[in-house]
């Protein structure tokens, strides 16, 4: 006997959105749905508003269902903003965090991009998410993460960091890394390595005490002239390179490049050993 089941998709969805209709197709299913929220938090602010300045629809990709395209069809209220001082005049609501201010993507969508794309790349992920007929490009994505990298918290190190170059292109283009010595983490990476953007980040963090960098002149003269009584600590690893550096100057100092074999070297030493005897020789005598 076959058992006819339904699946109600409003649990799914916050209840500040109410499922009107749900249309699809072979490839999409689209969600009417309309926002019943009272107030919304101003992202310039924080203040919370309540008065609603308009309506307009919002069409928004959501995680597929089934292996359909999954669009949803937001009627959503903009709110105006109460605060006087506030440079934004009107907004749109997020629904709780389910909705972006300003994205074309639901946040469930967009974290799971984002999680997929730290674990592959961007352009797999775009592969990926459009063979699960989840629409998004590869420069999308890049996008998606630089938007969200910067609405991150700026991260707090300690007092003691390490500073290092490394190259986003070789020979072309070059940045500065920040590494927190106590938790081993990056929490700044800046452009250049000519010790300009290093200033700036050392003039907003001057409780750091003491600093282990390689010999480059810039990073010393930056932090001599942002910290002063800051503690330069030159790194392990160079250290070791420098070492192992000196190590080779003066072998290569002390020993040839070259060490030159006489030709008849091998010929003097086949007439220095005496012939093996066995018994197919006819002089016998000479054996022994």
């Amino acid at each position: 006997m076959r058992i006819k089941t339904e699946l109600e998709l409003q649990s799914f969805y916050p209840s500040e959105l109410e499922v009107a209709n749900i249309s699809h197709t072979d490839t999409e299913i689209h969600i009417k749905m309309f926002a019943r929220s009272k107030n919304c938090t101003c992202p310039k602010c924080g203040i919370v508003s309540a008065n609603r300045h308009g309506t307009y629809e919002r069409k928004l990709q959501d995680l597929p269902i089934l292996g359909k395209s999954t669009w949803l069809f937001v009627n959503a209220y903009e709110y105006q903003c109460d605060n006087p001082d506030c440079s934004i005049t009107t907004f749109v609501e997020t629904v709780n965090g389910f909705l972006g201010y300003y994205s074309r993507m639901t946040d469930r969508c967009a974290d799971f991009i984002c999680t997929l794309a730290m674990e592959t790349s961007c352009e797999g992920c775009s592969r990926i998410c459009r063979s699960m007929n989840l629409k998004i490009s590869g420069d999308s994505v890049i996008r998606l993460l630089t938007k969200r990298f910067k609405l991150q918290e700026e991260a707090k190190c300690g007092s003691t960091i390490g500073v290092d170059d490394f190259a986003f292109k070789k020979r072309h283009t070059y940045g500065t890394i920040i590494v927190d010595e106590a938790t081993h983490t990056p929490v700044a990476i800046l452009d250049g390595r000519d010790g300009r953007t290093l200033k700036e980040w050392l003039a907003q963090n001057k409780h750091v005490k003491t600093v282990t960098r390689d010999r480059a002149s810039a990073y010393a003269a930056a932090i001599q002239e942002i910290l002063p009584d800051a503690m330069q600590v030159a790194d392990r690893f160079h250290l070791h390179q420098n070492l192992l550096e000196a190590i080779k100057n003066t072998v290569n100092a002390t020993v040839p490049v070259d060490v030159k074999i006489p030709e008849d070297y091998g010929r003097e030493q086949q007439q220095a050993e005496p012939e093996e005897c066995d018994g197919s020789k006819k002089n016998l005598g000479q054996c022994g």
